[in-house]
């Protein structure tokens, strides 16, 4: 009985009886779906003052406005680099596997892939961009918007920095109110198994398995796809590091359970932040890289979208050329990285990279609409397991870790530990 003490065992037995409950109940659905996105609901609350406060205490704390540069550089060279590289490897698992091959793509009109049409002809990736400096940071808070916020937080610590000894009572206060948003972010995190519960029975009842027969092809091959990118590159990426992907990845079991079942990284960032920092990593470093991950480190989102490009093309019987595909390339190596700044990204960035090469017929999203959610769960826990391990290296690069600290809480040796960072 001990065991259903442990949060992640009782996130295990919410998805179990989700999937338990959608399929036998599928009237269930919309209740499901309403305890999920109440769940979510409740952890976006927190997300804004969490990254705000971690931030500046990280940059105040530190004092060096040339190591938060440096850091972010350095995540955004890390960023790039990987998520090309899985934007390749998608591309190429679907030229050998051809998910697309043999599915039919008559009656594919719908109602919902004309609306989602008409979001990707609006998006423009410069305003996506520009978008970063708010007019508003108090409407940046409201909306939660994490890079508008990001950007913010970064100017406000670097300004409290250059305060001095006059700004040290304002950073206890601001310490002592961290304190009490991650306790409330404790609280919050009790529901997380009612949380995953709706998410599943919310999944299975309104798409049901049927839907999986269909492209179930294309599933596989995505699955198998970002399971070889976690455990080959990643994996290869966290050796050459000196760390471990296998006990990085038990310490954040929790976070993972959570993701898969509410099918989104979201509600697991503030958690991850705070695991990140009791495991030695700065909070400068911590506090940059997580949330900027959530625009710029998509990995799981990338190889998602690469994919779905060949399978369209396969499935219409369209040979794209080798500078088609380079093209196709270039795109998303843009239009992914706005995949977590607008609302439906997934489908958006899709129809916007079709609009864009005017190849492929963007009416062909119709056949991804139902096993879409199916696949979300592995792209988003793709995407966090990409962020937490891109932070440990860039922390590991920075000298900015507490190698003791990080040894006891993660890789379960038993060392004297050291002082903080």
């Amino acid at each position: 009985m001990k065991y259903l003490k442990i949060l992640y065992v009782q996130v295990i037995i919410g998805i179990s009886l989700g999937i338990l409950v959608g399929w036998l109940f599928p009237s269930f659905a919309p209740t499901g779906k309403l305890i999920s996105e109440k769940f979510i609901d409740l952890i976006k609350m927190i997300i804004a003052p969490i990254i705000f406060f971690t931030i500046v205490l990280g940059i105040a704390g530190a004092g060096d406005l040339k190591k938060v540069g440096r850091v972010g550089g350095k995540g955004l060279l890390y960023f790039e680099v990987v998520t090309t590289l899985a934007l390749i490897i998608g591309l190429v698992v679907a030229h050998l596997v051809h998910p697309g091959v043999g599915v039919t793509s008559s009656n594919l009109q719908s109602e919902k892939v004309i609306k989602i049409a008409t979001q990707a002809n609006e998006l423009n990736w410069l305003d996506f961009f520009t978008h970063i400096l708010p007019d508003n940071i108090f409407k940046s808070f409201v909306q939660g918007d994490i890079l508008q916020i990001l950007f913010f937080s970064i100017l406000f610590g670097a300004a409290l920095s250059k305060l001095g000894s006059h700004g040290t009572s304002l950073i206890a206060s601001f310490e002592k109110i961290n304190k009490v948003i991650f306790n409330i972010m404790k609280f919050i995190m009790h529901l997380a198994p009612l949380g995953a519960f709706g998410g599943m029975a919310y999944t299975i009842g309104h798409f049901g398995f049927g839907t999986l027969v269909l492209l179930g092809k294309l599933m596989l091959s995505f699955y198998i796809t970002v399971f070889l990118f976690v455990f080959i590159v990643l994996n290869l990426i966290c050796k050459y590091n000196g760390f471990s992907l296998w006990k990085l990845l038990k310490y954040i079991k929790e976070e993972l359970l959570i993701t898969l079942g509410a099918s989104s990284s979201e509600p697991a960032l503030p958690n991850i932040m705070l695991k990140l920092e009791a495991a030695g990593c700065d909070k400068t470093v911590v506090g940059l890289l997580i949330p900027a991950g959530y625009s710029f480190n998509l990995d799981g989102t990338t190889i998602y979208l690469s994919m779905c490009v060949i399978f369209l093309a396969q499935v219409f019987n369209i040979d794209l050329s080798l500078m088609q595909q380079l093209t196709i390339i270039g795109i998303l190596m843009i239009t992914s990285k706005g995949a977590a700044g607008v609302t439906g990204s997934g489908f958006i960035v899709l129809a916007s990279t079709l609009a864009a090469i005017k190849v492929i017929p963007v009416e062909g999203l119709a056949l991804l609409l139902g096993v879409d959610r199916f696949m979300s769960e592995a792209r988003a826990i793709t995407n966090i397991i990409g962020n937490t391990v891109a932070t440990v290296v860039i922390a590991k690069s920075e000298h900015a870790i507490n190698e003791p600290l990080y040894q006891a809480m993660v890789e379960n040796k038993s060392i004297t530990l050291t002082a903080g960072i």
